[in-house]
């Protein structure tokens, strides 16, 4: 697939939600409401932030299992996984809060199988239940040695919107970006039993960039 975010300094979905309250401070600056123009400011600084697009060092060794996002490993588990896998695993969390950049990156080479979107709730995306109760959306990678390695965007309390770029049949390139998730979330990675783990639960990690296994 095409790195459709490479490039740029913010996510081209955020345009929108950065241009309302910038367009807002340029009026209010005009108008002379200093109050509202500040305020306005705060606002539009905020939201580019949480929309900011950085680039990323990306590890080059075809076995690694990058951070599909940033943020910080909430739990690190071995379970069943019913609807794509079908078969134990081992499930990675991360939570992404509102301060963290929400870009999210292919974990690892390989070719995308499938693409499914779950409608759901949006539960508090750290609680355990949000794993199979909220709105998601879940890549099916297989790597070139035939290993499955599951990557789900998980909504939370905040955010309410999934973006994906990517679609079955895809390449999938370690590290490249495939969407985002706007205004707090997680990201879970199912990897196979038996995968060399690099994180621990407490870790904060860089999606892209940080190791989170070998295969």
């Amino acid at each position: 697939m095409v790195d459709r975010a490479a490039g740029i300094p913010f996510a081209k979905e955020g345009i929108p939600f950065i241009a309302i309250p910038a367009g807002v401070m340029l009026l209010a600056g005009w108008q002379g409401w200093v109050i509202t123009a500040v305020g306005a400011a705060l606002l539009t600084a905020f939201v580019a932030w949480f929309f900011r697009n950085p680039a990323r060092v990306i590890p080059k060794d075809p076995h690694l299992v990058v951070a599909p996002g940033d943020g910080k490993v909430i739990a690190i588990e071995e379970e069943f996984e019913p609807r794509y896998l079908k078969d134990r695993a081992l499930r990675v969390t991360i939570f992404l809060n509102v301060f963290n950049v929400h870009i999210n990156r292919m974990p690892c080479d390989g070719k995308i199988e499938d693409v499914q979107y779950q409608p759901g709730q949006f539960l508090v995306a750290s609680k355990p239940e949000a794993t199979l109760r909220n709105e998601q959306n879940a890549l099916m990678i297989r790597t070139v040695e035939g290993v499955k390695v599951l990557c789900v965007q998980v909504a939370g309390l905040i955010a309410r919107r999934i973006v994906c770029w990517a679609s079955a049949q895809d390449r999938a390139i370690r590290g490249e970006r495939y969407g985002l998730i706007r205004f707090g979330s997680r990201m879970d990675t199912f990897l196979p039993i038996g995968t060399n783990l690099r994180v621990a639960v407490g870790d904060r990690v860089k999606g892209g960039e940080t190791i989170l296994g070998e295969l």
